[in-house]
């Protein structure tokens, strides 16, 4: 097998992503600073949590592209999902903390003093570059449904790579934040009560929250060791049975070892008939079949059993997916 490399579309989208927000979060601090409002100061702390997310991602995908040794055969794939763990929890604590306790403390004693005017036009430009950095993130996610003949929802659902989902998912909320930022500012100086400022800034925390709350639990579950999805699943399956002098698959086992890393393990009962050139080449053939029409399969390997179909453990890809991507078979 050779070594895995950092995938170039990613990295791309990681850097333009950090990149925007690193502007927009010495933008919006400015303006925060300025104006006085709460809401452009959580927005500010919101785009510095990203600009240091990306930052986290990027080192995620190089950490995790190295190549396998003797200390980790299975390479170091799993490392990229710690680093964007670390990147939720910093979201979290972080972006969506300051956001919930500044909006709190604006509503109990803050007083607006200060222009909107920066606000407004601040919020402005980094709704464009946002925008700008949204729409290379859903490109990207677009390709790879494609690919994988499924939808963009249930590709960013189920897919191993937690650094495009997370591009995708941050910058988003940032857009939905901007909007509540912008609100919160127009209705505080509409009404002259900062009570709307308060409120746009915990509303904002809480959107992250819940980013981070859900990357989280993803990057968590593919940590853990998650199977690959119900449809990709069956067609490893399929690919497998199709084989000369394979009479079953008795058990089949999927790992995601990486964004780019699955491993497949599987107890295959032979034709009784079979000689061991025949099984050998089978099992050459399973590798050169597999890798070829899924490059993200790294590593095959079959066990000839005479095992029975009750020997296997129950499906856990559940109940049959529609579609599918690489990364995960929970039913969420």
């Amino acid at each position: 097998m050779t070594a895995p490399t950092v995938r170039t579309e990613s990295v791309g989208t990681v850097v333009v992503a950090g990149a925007a927000n690193l502007a927009i979060a010495a933008a919006k601090l400015v303006a925060g600073l300025i104006s006085g409002s709460a809401a452009m100061l959580s927005e500010a702390v919101h785009s510095v949590a990203d600009t240091t997310t990306e930052a986290l991602l990027y080192l995620a995908l190089r950490r995790g592209a190295r190549p396998a040794d003797a200390r980790r055969p299975f390479g170091y794939g799993k490392e990229s999902y710690v680093w964007a763990f670390l990147a939720a929890v910093f979201t979290f604590v972080a972006g969506a903390g300051f956001a919930v306790t500044h909006g709190v403390t604006t509503i109990l004693v803050h007083e607006h003093s200060g222009d909107y005017l920066v606000s407004y036009v601040v919020l402005a430009v980094s709704f464009v570059i946002e925008s700008v950095s949204l729409a290379r993130a859903a490109r990207q996610v677009r390709a790879q449904s494609r690919r994988w003949r499924t939808t963009p929802r249930r590709y960013l659902r189920l897919t191993a790579d937690t650094t495009v989902k997370a591009v995708f998912l941050e910058d988003s909320a940032a857009l939905v934040g901007l909007v509540l930022a912008a609100a919160g500012v127009a209705l505080s100086e509409l009404t002259g009560d900062e009570l709307y400022d308060g409120i746009a800034s915990i509303l904002i925390g809480v959107l992250l929250l819940v980013v981070a709350v859900t990357l989280a639990l993803r990057n968590l579950s593919l940590l853990v060791g998650r199977s690959v999805p119900a449809r990709l699943r069956r067609e490893i399956d399929r690919e497998l049975t199709d084989l000369p002098a394979v009479r079953r698959v008795d058990t089949l086992l999927t790992m995601q070892l990486g964004p780019a890393d699955i491993l497949v393990a599987a107890k295959v009962d032979f034709d009784d008939t079979a000689t061991g050139a025949q099984i050998e080449a089978a099992a050459d053939a399973a590798e050169r079949r597999l890798t070829a029409r899924y490059p993200e399969i790294r590593y095959v390997f079959l066990d000839p059993t005479r095992a029975t179909a009750r020997d296997a453990p129950p499906d856990p890809s559940g109940p049959a997916e529609a579609g599918g991507a690489p990364g995960g078979t929970d039913p969420d």
